[in-house]
């Protein structure tokens, strides 16, 4: 039997600026690891939403074996991840199935 305690919750971070959230608390700042982060984290000011993008960046990565914004450096990531532009298509996305896919976009 599984408990739906939220205390359960597990969040996936940078744990070097990892801090308890209050209910509707709004963050500000600017953290994350370049391939990671969402662009809302970029402008200084987002919530715990953000999780959703990292959570699917790490999905990409594990479905497809790249990230879905890549860059020679971290300001280069950061661009590409500020467009949020990526594919789905060809490669490795040929053996993934479409039920992922839509999970990801």
């Amino acid at each position: 039997m599984f408990e739906t305690n939220d205390s359960l919750n597990i969040k996936l971070l940078d744990f070097g600026s990892a801090r308890k959230m209050g209910k509707n608390e709004a963050l500000h700042g600017v953290y994350g690891t370049a391939y990671y982060v969402a662009p809302e984290c970029l402008s200084g000011d987002y919530d715990e939403k953000c999780d959703v993008w990292s959570v699917g960046v790490l999905l990409y990565i594990l479905l497809s074996g790249h990230p879905p914004f890549d860059g020679a450096n971290d300001i280069q990531i950061l661009e590409e991840v500020k467009r949020g532009h990526f594919t789905v298509e060809g490669g490795a996305w040929d053996y993934v199935s479409n039920e992922a896919k839509d999970l990801i976009c």
